[in-house]
């Protein structure tokens, strides 16, 4: 079996992309069958080519998922559902991936690893996110250096979105959603929350118990399309059976399985079957893009770029180079090589210039931009064209660092100052780099085209406000990336930012009302820098009252950097890093307002040491409690607090641990005086 890897923000064999189609299997009361064979075949059947497990696999049930074409992604079993890091960190995590990796880790039909799966919230807020995050990060870490081949992620769920591992090879989410209008809008918000990587819906179910085997089956039928349609890398339809094991006991009160109790087929396994074998989208009409390339002396560069326009899917778009003013002999390489391409010779006058003459050569009703340096995704066309049909003036979509060759490549990558796109919400992009920009030819004119004063920079900024103002919207895509080379040395690295500093400049004077007094531009939505959303440093969640709402995430404008790439993580390459990171921001600042400063440092949060911790072992859970709590006058805290409950400026903090053999202890957390706390044996706690 060919070994499954990351293609940009898909999975692929070999050279063929795919979308994974997973069913969850286990755990399964009485432990694991003596024969998995029967159960394999009936999976493979539907149409499934993985399945996802929550414990480590033996080598019997490899085997046989290898004799019926599936692939496996197993779990890890160690204690992340309790207070992990005040008991003894990850070592349980790290001896739990040794017993199911040492003898198996190299199995053709091992496919990945999730190191661990939806570690309550109220648990998370107790450790702390961050240090969740990096114990995560450092599970991940340990994986990737022993077994690189294989993929690793951790499983997460709406209620610790923040939660997200930089260095996962994908973002895994599980998401339960009973309106497909609800779970296809969360499908678009974890678009964004992926960052550069792929999106794995990791489950996705209903409980026929309490819905209907029939309800049943049309969700599962529809949310396999949605995350088909809206360009996720694969999904795990949740459960295989309805026989269920969890917290040293079996499940009787919920019924998710594809089979009943008695191994016979409910109406899901049809759907399920059906929408696994549903063919894709109709594919755009791509002829309707004219591709505009603008190159100066880009003679290195410029055939990647366009050896990949002609491995584009889909009818063939007009391509037009733009040569202005080169001297390396650019022009000759692209007729004497690309004879199928129109060139345009210009003297040489600066990019919104040359933007402008591809514009006006083009002959299509769509213009489509992007870079000498960039490489486009095989359905990048596809994809902005779909994103059109919904009557965007604009697209947009992402521009992704390949894989890098070596050191410098792997820091410039992760170094602020990259060209990024700032979404309005989950939709509507404010900006798009000039990489990755198509506009139909009657907006593009409208609006005047770029303006020519932005020589080599700055003008795609310029561009998309200019086009917003006039009342047009920016559409993005997610899927439809580019591939963009970062300058290759630190060197050329610091010069582009400095470049981007003058660039700045001219749109204060342009723009003056959209930028701070400080400097620093004003933008309406959240600047996106291509890794995966995560808690980081101070940053405020919102946590929901008491902790409690469904879907938590990071407050913020700005989303994290991508973080550095796996075989790179090393001492050198973080200094270097650490070093580009302080040094750009400020050679910047000084090219766009004479002064050397650097980002404003974050308003930090009031860390305080608790005045007391309980663990008290309960019947109830932690709502039961923070409810009987409420009833007796405490008063709940607002949806940012790190507390659940005060009163007269006592807080608590209240998690509650769960552990394989059902037990359940509360941990409760107190700033002020304890002795208010009422005697939890006397509210049935």
């Amino acid at each position: 079996m060919e070994r499954l890897m990351v293609d940009g923000r898909f999975f692929r064999l070999g050279d063929e992309r795919v979308f994974l189609q997973l069913i969850t299997y286990g755990p399964l009361p009485g432990g694991w069958p003596e024969d998995f064979e029967g159960d394999f075949k009936r999976i493979a059947a539907t149409g499934a080519d993985a399945i996802r497990l929550y414990q480590h696999a033996p080598r019997r049930l490899l085997d046989a998922a290898k004799s019926c074409g599936l692939r496996v992604f197993q779990g890890l079993e160690w204690p992340h559902a309790c207070d992990f890091l005040g008991n003894g960190g990850i070592a349980p995590g790290l001896r739990a991936m040794e017993d199911a990796c040492i003898e198996n880790g190299h199995h053709p039909a091992l496919a990945g690893v999730f190191v661990a799966n939806e570690v309550p919230a109220d648990l998370v807020r107790w450790m702390g996110a961050e240090r969740v995050r990096e114990a995560l990060e450092a599970l991940i870490h340990s994986g990737k250096e022993r077994w690189p081949h294989l993929l690793w992620a951790y499983a997460n769920y709406p209620s610790t979105e923040y939660l997200e591992p930089g260095n996962a090879d994908f973002t895994a989410m599980n998401v339960y959603l009973e309106r497909e209008p609800d779970f296809r809008a969360y499908l678009r918000r974890l678009h964004h929350v992926a960052g550069d990587r792929p999106l794995m819906v990791s489950e996705f179910g209903l409980d026929s118990m309490r819905n209907g085997e029939e309800r049943q089956a049309e969700a599962l039928g529809w949310g396999i399309r949605a995350c088909r349609e809206l360009g996720t890398a694969g999904v795990a339809a949740y459960a295989w059976s309805d026989r269920w094991w969890n917290a040293g006991a079996e499940v009787k009160d919920w019924s998710f399985g594809l089979i009943d109790r008695q191994g016979e087929a409910k109406p899901a396994l049809g759907a399920v079957t059906e929408a696994f074998a549903a063919d894709p989208e109709p594919v755009p009409e791509t002829s309707a893009f004219s591709v505009i390339v603008c190159c100066r002396d880009g003679r290195e560069r410029i055939g990647r770029c366009l050896e990949s326009l002609r491995m584009l899917n889909g009818p063939e778009p007009e391509v037009i180079v733009v040569d202005d003013g080169s001297t390396d002999g650019t022009g000759e390489l692209v007729e004497t090589r690309f004879p199928e391409v129109r060139l345009v010779r210009l003297e040489a006058g600066g990019l919104s210039a040359a933007r402008n003459a591809g514009a006006a050569a083009a002959s299509r009703e769509i213009v489509a931009f992007t870079d000498d340096d960039c490489e486009v995704d095989p359905d990048w066309l596809i994809e902005l064209g779909h994103c059109f049909e919904s009557g965007w003036d604009a697209v947009g979509g992402p521009n992704l660092p390949p894989p890098p060759s070596n050191a410098f490549e792997a820091v410039i990558a992760s170094a602020p100052g990259a060209a990024s796109h700032v979404m309005l919400d989950d939709l509507e992009a404010e900006h798009v780099p000039g990489c990755n920009l198509a506009v139909r030819r009657t907006t593009y004119f409208a609006i005047g085209g770029f303006d020519p004063a932005f020589r080599t920079a700055g003008d795609d900024v310029d561009f998309c406000w200019r086009l917003r103002d006039a009342g047009m919207r920016i559409g993005f895509a997610p899927n439809g990336f580019v591939w963009h080379h970062r300058r290759p040395c630190a060197s050329g690295y610091l010069r582009q930012q400095i470049g981007y500093g003058k660039a700045e400049a001219l749109l204060m004077r342009k723009h003056p009302r959209r930028f701070s007094p400080s400097g620093d531009a004003i933008w309406k939505g959240v600047i996106y820098g291509g890794g995966p959303v995560r808690v980081e440093g101070e940053a405020v969640i919102y946590h929901g009252s008491m902790g409690m709402a469904g879907y938590q995430g990071v407050i913020t404008r700005m989303q994290p950097l991508r973080p550095l790439f796996g075989r790179f993580d090393r001492p050198a390459c973080r200094l270097l890093l650490k070093l580009l990171t302080w040094i750009a921001p400020r050679l910047r600042s000084q090219a766009r307002i004479g002064r050397f400063r650097g980002p404003l440092p974050p308003q930090g949060t009031l860390t305080e040491t608790p005045d007391a911790e309980l663990a008290i072992y309960v019947s109830g859970g932690r709502e039961s409690v923070l409810r009987k709590l409420l009833d007796l006058g405490w008063e709940a805290g607002g949806p940012t607090d790190g507390w659940d409950v005060q009163k007269d400026g006592t807080r608590v903090l209240v998690a509650c641990e769960h552990f394989d053999d059902g037990a359940s202890r509360l941990r409760i957390r107190v700033w002020g005086d304890g002795s208010r706390l009422p005697d939890f044996d006397s509210i049935g706690a």
